[in-house]
């Protein structure tokens, strides 16, 4: 076998034994490379990034002074909390949807978050 068709051959013994979420997380992270995204896990707090990634899930928050909606968008290496402070629905922001996000990133409570971010829902990839 060459080097090509072993390297296939790795490839399709791995999907055959490896859980599907290791392979969604890996086809995540594939996916967000190829789009010219930053990887989660390697963003630090205070830098303008750009994510992709899939939304996990989407809450809305009423809190004493001020709502919000908030969704945890995961790329394939880390969660990304997302809250659009004063909004208690954004239509098309549900989970499974594939998104493109950007903006200054901020950590609370050890979470990696942006707030208010400009966003894009992207199509599903086949």
């Amino acid at each position: 076998m060459g080097g090509t068709d072993a390297g296939a051959f790795r490839r399709m013994l791995r999907k055959l034994t490896s859980d599907v979420e290791v392979l969604d997380a890996d086809d995540l992270t594939e996916d967000s490379a190829k789009s010219g995204a930053q990887r989660a896990a390697e963003c630090a707090c205070g830098q303008e990034v750009t994510v992709m990634g899939r939304l996990r899930s989407v809450d809305f928050c009423p809190q004493d002074a001020e709502a919000s909606l908030e969704a945890e968008l995961f790329d394939g290496t880390e969660g990304v909390t997302l809250i659009w402070m004063g909004r208690r629905r954004i239509p098309g922001i549900e989970p499974g949807r594939t998104m493109r996000v950007r903006g200054r990133l901020s950590v609370r409570g050890g979470r990696k978050v942006l707030y208010n971010p400009y966003y894009e829902i992207c199509q599903a990839q086949t």
